[in-house]
């Protein structure tokens, strides 16, 4: 049987760096195949060769034994390969079943998208398809109002309505709730009953949930490959992955998640504010400073995830929602010398309400902690 993916002695350099290097890979039609490695083994730009975001340097790649070699990305996906990225790319103004039938839409033009009506065979489709996601309830909602998990199965669902022969998804559980995650989980088992899947994570309990197969990058280049049993055993993989125990615990993880959405929510992350978060969390979390130059290494690769602050609040300790508002007050202000010349971003200080209201703390408790957010700038100014 022809392999549906054959990667052979791989190189991608950028300026002398090889992200990629001789790296071998190939799969087989029908399989799940889960990528994992630490950051910087070359995941993302692995994705980015196979659908033609990133020329090789050298080597090639066969999809269905055609080198994909010099085509543009959209003759790709028409070939029938299909990417989720890490954040969830819905129409948000549409509903969710309107997300699906712009999905199904074999034309592609915008002429067809606007005017020409739905089918039967695709209404059909994506009543079956809604299903699958289990977004039925929901169908009629608009994207907007879905929690982050939900917006991921959809996402998930409008690529398989495009028919692709193989889907990669990149990190599909960032963020979610335990029961997203599950969810999420069982959804890609179900397809990989009739796609070929590549899945990048880095949740290590999601991806033992759904592992049928693990490949591990490590510098560019296959480290190796297994089960998850021999994958986990293997001393090459705990030397350089799954034994770099994180700092964080996860709750810890949690209160860095939310003050990062907080920074996050104008849609950039200045360094002013990474900074903020990278200094304060590591100082309440750190022990000693040896640590704390680890953590907060850790801390500004946490930061490059967008996350919804709505999913994050449960659960959290009085003491631990006192952090997490002083912690994104103290953000909101970080990159503000003088609030008369520069206010503060009105998409932060909109999404610092939100928190506020989420976090449920007395008003007599929320003044106290910004008033000292507020005395401790003016001291250090």
């Amino acid at each position: 049987m022809e392999k549906i993916l054959e990667i052979e002695n791989l190189i991608v350099s950028f300026d002398g760096f090889k992200a990629l290097n001789q790296l071998n890979f190939h799969m087989e039609p029908g399989e799940l195949r889960v990528i994992i490695g630490p950051n910087g083994a070359g995941k993302t730009t692995f994705l980015d060769v196979i659908t033609g975001k990133v020329q090789p340097t050298e080597g090639r790649v066969l999809f269905k034994g055609r080198n994909l070699r010099k085509l543009k990305e959209h003759s790709i996906a028409r070939l029938g390969i299909g990417r989720k990225f890490q954040t969830p790319r819905v129409y948000l103004n549409l509903t969710v079943r309107e997300n699906l039938d712009l999905a199904y839409n074999r034309q592609k033009n915008v002429f067809s998208t606007l005017f020409n009506p739905t089918t039967a065979s695709d209404r059909r489709s994506t009543a079956s398809l809604l299903e699958t996601i289990g977004l039925v309830p929901k169908a009629d909602f608009p994207a907007d109002l879905l929690s982050h998990g939900e917006k991921q199965r959809l996402e998930i669902g409008m690529l398989v309505a495009q028919s692709p022969d193989l889907l990669l998804v990149d990190e599909p559980v960032a963020g979610l709730t335990d029961e997203e995650t599950e969810n999420v989980g069982a959804l890609l088992l179900a397809l990989a009953e009739s796609h070929s899947l590549i899945v990048i994570e880095h949740d290590m309990e999601f991806v033992r949930q759904i592992a049928r197969r693990v490949t591990v990058l490590h510098q560019g280049s296959v480290l190796c490959e297994g089960s998850m049993d021999e994958i986990q055993n293997d001393p090459r993989v705990i030397e350089v992955y799954l034994g770099q125990k994180p700092s964080l615990d996860a709750h810890q993880l949690k209160l860095l998640r939310i003050v990062a959405a907080i920074a996050w929510s104008d849609g950039s992350l200045l360094p002013e504010e990474v900074e903020v978060i990278v200094q304060r969390l590591s100082r309440v979390f750190a022990s000693n400073t040896a640590n704390r130059e680890h953590l907060q290494e850790e801390l500004r690769d946490y930061l490059s995830q967008t996350l919804p602050i709505e999913d994050l609040v449960t659960e959290l300790s009085d003491r631990e929602r006192e952090l997490v508002l002083k912690l994104s007050y103290e953000v909101i202000g970080s990159s503000v010398r003088n609030p008369e010349e520069a206010p503060v971003n009105e998409a932060e200080a909109a999404a610092y309400q939100r928190l506020v209201a989420l976090l449920k703390l007395p008003p007599a408790v929320v003044q106290t902690l910004e008033n000292a957010v507020r005395n401790e700038k003016l001291s250090i100014d």
